[in-house]
């Protein structure tokens, strides 16, 4: 009956191989003076996705094309990655519109804090399927294969979390040809790259070995900063068993260290930096500030094809982030000091040694059957995970040894060069256990009609414990079982598109941050339910220009009930209510052969609803939260192996929190490339990145800031240029 599964199509590459094979068999018999008859061959099939376009989710729970997935899907392929030379998740997720970038992170020191239509996605990051709690920065990208962000309420697929969306890292594996790609590249602000990307097919150890293996060592100041110093090395192997057969095994390894100088960006109020202080200084001491952290992973990925039909994939992962940084923010204090001077007024040499780890097992099955006159594509799974946080805590008491009339605001000394104690100052162990239990089903009803359900149960344990210098103890736990769920209706009228309506839940216990920076579960909110989202989605997605080209359209509506609010006497309850809606627009794949284009653009309306705690907020947008975000990347092939490529991203006027009137500044960045195919091994690029040099604030922590203690904003990276060179045997 009719079936949800996509077409199985063969490239021009594939017909064109059959057509030569045919023409060389005629050729053999004409020499043999053998006469051989060749039964009529027809061929029908689809060409071959566009660099830019991404037909199928990697995900094991995105069973079907996501031409056919009711939901916005925005896949950033590594084509554009590479062409781009994106090497971090925030630049990476700049593709995307509706995402917003918060610092501060609770106190947890730097590391990707990530906003998707107005909602935390702190929690909500997962490799290859499987979720990624901690909190460190994604610094480089050279074992990634594509990013897909999955927008709105989702627990069905994720779990805990995902009001706004969540994000998968799709890591490089194993494929069947053989090559090696040696990469370099200098810039400005002394940028320094090495990678390595070789695939081999091992023979030696059987048919269906291979084996490929990613390393990279990179160094580099940040653009439009003064000696922000970032060094980074990684490896990456993996190797796969029985590729081509039913059974096939892959292992994999990640490592990566990274040596940083933490930056907390510029002392801000209102959003904009303080009079006098310029987008390169420092605020923190230099010989006390670091950041070192060290990630390992491995992971275990085994398939089965029990039958055409029906296939298993079970994931096993086991990872460790050791983060050990000493950080200084760039908090001032203004008040009762001569003009232009400052005290520093935020947490300084702050030190956190953490330590997480992961130990996550996920099986799938899926299969494609018929029932009651009904095609079903079928996935049910489980997944079983531990994680743990553990955080010791000190710091350097330099506040005792500050001059009395402060440090000159325009001129910070970005050393210390006082007395140096450090005093231990907390300790804290959190883990939590999730098992879940999934299922997913795309009923094909007809030709024009399909049905998408999905059904999750998570049942999480979670403890906190605590001890301050004093001696002092805290502790508390929760334990949750929640059902989140998702339908979709998709109207097929022609092959080539589709209308959808859709409805999904989420939801945000207390401890969904247990492991990412290590708070939100104490006493006060142990017992409190999680918070409730759910969202609305009505889409459109059409593949024109032979399918090369792929347009979508969708109206969605976001509601978070049951928002966790502080009181001031310190308690905590479920009492807020926040909405976000809005229009999403993508267009990607090929405008002609030579014309690649990448775009997609958010027009969101946020608002918050209902507010105890703070009802000034009422009627606020929410923080952070751009009402337009516009993306494009294009890039056109001329002739003679000249290829020009053109970027630009927009974030309109956002508020800075939900309760004042203080505005963050709209910006345009512009970046351009030029890459040139020297010879069929050897191929050059230069990235131009923010061709106007354009101040801007990327990052903001989401307070006014006042005389006593100011807030601080993170800038983006200033102009730079980039040469890289890859060749390829």
């Amino acid at each position: 009956m009719y079936r949800s599964t996509g077409v199985c199509t063969l490239p021009r590459r594939s017909a064109l191989g059959l057509a030569l094979i045919g023409c060389a068999a005629g050729a053999h018999a004409h020499e043999g003076h053998e006469s051989l008859v060749l039964d009529k061959l027809s061929v029908t099939g689809k060409q071959a996705a566009p660099p830019y376009q991404v037909q199928r989710s990697a995900s094991a729970k995105y069973a079907v094309p996501l031409l056919d997935v009711p939901q916005t899907v925005t896949v950033v392929p590594r084509q554009v990655i590479r062409e781009q030379n994106a090497l971090g998740l925030r630049r990476a997720l700049s593709n995307v519109s509706g995402i917003s970038f918060n610092a501060g992170e609770g106190g947890g020191g730097s590391g990707d804090s990530i906003n998707i239509r107005g909602f935390s996605a702190n929690a909500n990051l997962q490799i290859d399927g499987l979720r990624d709690s901690a909190q460190t920065s994604r610094s480089d990208l050279f074992n990634l294969e594509q990013l897909e962000v999955m927008k709105g309420p989702g627990s069905v697929f994720g779990g805990a979390g995902t009001t706004g969306g969540a994000i998968n890292l799709i890591t490089k594996l194993p494929v069947a040809d053989s090559f090696t790609e040696l990469g370099a590249g200098v810039g400005t602000d002394r940028y320094r790259r090495l990678t390595l990307d070789t695939n081999q097919q091992l023979h030696d150890l059987g048919d269906g070995t291979l084996f490929r293996l990613n390393l990279m060592a990179h160094e580099n100041h940040v653009p439009g900063r003064d000696r922000i110093e970032q060094q980074r090395w990684g490896l990456a192997p993996s190797l796969t068993f029985g590729h081509g057969s039913d059974t096939r095994l892959t292992l994999s390894y990640f490592h990566q260290s990274d040596d940083n100088l933490p930056d907390y960006g510029v002392p801000a109020r209102d959003g904009k930096r303080l009079p006098g202080v310029k987008t390169s200084h420092y605020y923190g001491w230099r010989n006390l500030d670091q950041e070192r952290a060290d990630t390992d992973s491995l992971t275990v990925r085994y398939e089965h094809d029990l039958n055409p039909d029906w296939s298993v994939q079970n994931l096993s992962r086991i990872s460790q982030v050791d983060r050990d940084a000493t950080v200084s923010a760039s908090h001032v204090k203004l008040a009762k000091l001569p003009a232009l001077r400052y005290l520093p007024a935020g947490p300084q040499a702050y030190r956190r040694d953490v330590q997480t780890r992961l130990a996550m097992n996920q099986t799938s099955l899926t299969g494609h059957f018929d029932t009651f006159g009904l095609g079903n594509t079928l996935v049910v799974g489980a997944e079983l995970s531990r994680e743990t946080y553990d955080r010791r805590a000190s710091g350097y008491a330099v506040e005792s040894f500050y001059p009395a009339n402060g440090y000159d605001l325009a001129n910070p000394p970005g050393h210390w060069s006082g007395p140096k104690v450090k005093s231990p100052t907390s300790v804290a162990h959190n883990s939590m256990v999730d098992q879940a239990l999934y299922v997913f089903d795309t009923l094909a009803l007809n030709e024009q009609w399909d049905v998408s359900l999905g059904l999750r149960y998570d049942h999480m344990r979670a403890r906190a414990n605590s001890r301050s210098s004093s001696g002092a103890r805290s502790q508390a736990g929760s334990t949750e079982g929640v059902f989140s769920q998702r339908a979709g209706l998709v109207y097929k009228p022609t092959e080539n598109g589709r209308f959808y309506v859709a409805y999904g839940t989420s939801f945000n216990p207390s401890a969904e941050n247990l492991l990412t920076y290590g708070g939100g579960l104490s006493e006060s909110t142990q017992s409190l339910e999680p918070e409730k989202g759910k969202t609305w989605e009505l889409g459109s997605k059409w593949q024109l220009l032979d399918e090369r080209l792929q347009l979508e359209a969708a109206l969605f509506r976001v509601v978070k009930d049951n928002v966790r609010e502080r009181l001031s006497d310190g308690t905590n309850l479920l009492a807020g209510k926040q909405r976000v809606q809005g229009l999403e627009l993508a267009a990607t794949g090929e405008l002609t052969e030579q014309w690649h284009v990448f775009a997609n653009y958010t027009l969101q309306d946020s608002e918050t609803l209902e507010s105890v705690a703070t009802p000034k907020r009422v009627g606020q947008a929410l923080k952070n939260t751009a009402p337009r975000s516009f993306n494009l990347w294009t890039a056109y092939q001329l002739p003679s192996d000249i290829t020009l490529a053109y970027g630009v991203r927009h974030v309109g006027k956002r508020n800075l929190t939900s309760e004042d009137q203080a505005k963050l500044d709209a910006y345009w960045v512009h970046d351009a490339m030029l890459g040139y195919r020297a010879s069929d091994n050897l191929e050059l690029q230069l990235n131009l990145s923010n061709l106007t040099d354009k101040k801007y604030v990327e990052r903001v922590r989401t307070v006014i800031g006042s005389d006593t203690r100011s807030s601080a904003v993170e800038y983006g990276d200033g102009r730079a240029a980039v040469l890289s060179s890859v060749y390829r045997f």
